[in-house]
């Protein structure tokens, strides 16, 4: 065996149809299109959400909701994520660039720190924004919160 008498495998290989290529390949005249209509016309494209003509759902819905311009949005620390960063880095110091190397946030992000969990470690945690919850847990634990 060598490369010159290599094949695929029998049955494992189809040959693509060839359309519209005359009335002996059985695929000539409407190329497997059918007769009129809006499909067999050259350079149809369906429009996204196209019904056929019929109201589409996005039009029949009415619109709702609104987004405040100025909501700032936060990414959502909590403080067990914290303990856990400290116990194994041992940190006494949590700011935004530790949290972006740990892989928590990403660089555009805003940081929150929230009150879930327990927090023992006597932490230094500087973020953009601090739960009242947070903010009591962290003195409470005989750290500082800084707000950026």
């Amino acid at each position: 065996m060598d490369l010159s008498n290599l094949k695929p495998a029998e049955g494992s290989t189809k040959s693509r149809k060839r359309i519209g290529r005359g009335p002996g390949s059985g695929k000539g005249g409407t190329s497997t299109k059918g007769h009129k209509g809006q499909k067999s016309r050259s350079g149809y494209s369906k429009k996204v959400g196209f019904e056929g003509g019929q109201m589409p759902l996005q039009r029949r819905l009415p619109k709702f909701g609104f987004k405040p311009l100025n909501r700032v949005e936060y990414k959502a620390i909590n403080l067990e994520t914290l303990q856990v960063l400290a116990e194994t880095n041992n940190l006494t110091q949590i700011n935004p660039e530790v949290l972006i190397e740990a892989g928590l946030v990403s660089r555009k992000h805003l940081v929150k720190i929230l009150g879930r969990g327990t927090l023992s470690a006597k932490l230094e945690v500087s973020a953009h924004a601090f739960s009242k919850t947070a903010e009591e847990a962290i003195t409470t634990a005989g750290g500082t919160a800084v707000k950026l």
